[in-house]
């Protein structure tokens, strides 16, 4: 089976920094397209980022753009979200996810997740 574990989130000071980590294991067949999302109390769970097992980066939502970076190590099967600049808004359960090469932004497209690590800005 599919595992996904992230760590690295916690409570951060608005403009402060975290990096989240997430590892797999269980792809063995091929490697999956990475993705990161975010879910506020209330809220819709919301695409963040997505590298391909190829290294391509899709950045989902424009209040990331610039101040966020996903990137990926295939020989340690992690991928990896820093977060800089961080905004009260950023305050949310971020998820790791695993799906097909194709996967980009759209959850459906993500069959595995992980458990969720919190991330909360304090102004």
């Amino acid at each position: 089976q599919v595992q996904l574990v992230e760590s690295g989130g916690g409570s951060v000071q608005a403009g402060g920094s975290l990096r989240l980590s997430c590892v797999v294991s269980g792809y063995t067949y091929a490697r999956p397209t990475m993705g990161w999302f975010r879910q506020a109390p209330g809220k819709e769970r919301e695409g963040v980022a997505a590298i391909s097992a190829q290294g391509y980066t899709t950045y989902c939502a424009d209040s990331v753009k610039g101040r966020f970076t996903i990137s990926q190590d295939n020989a340690k099967n992690a991928a990896y979200l820093q977060m800089n600049s961080l905004k009260p808004e950023d305050t949310a359960m971020y998820y790791c996810a695993a799906g097909w090469s194709g996967a980009r932004c759209w959850p459906a497209d993500f069959g595995d997740w992980g458990q969720g690590t919190q991330v909360t800005v304090s102004s």
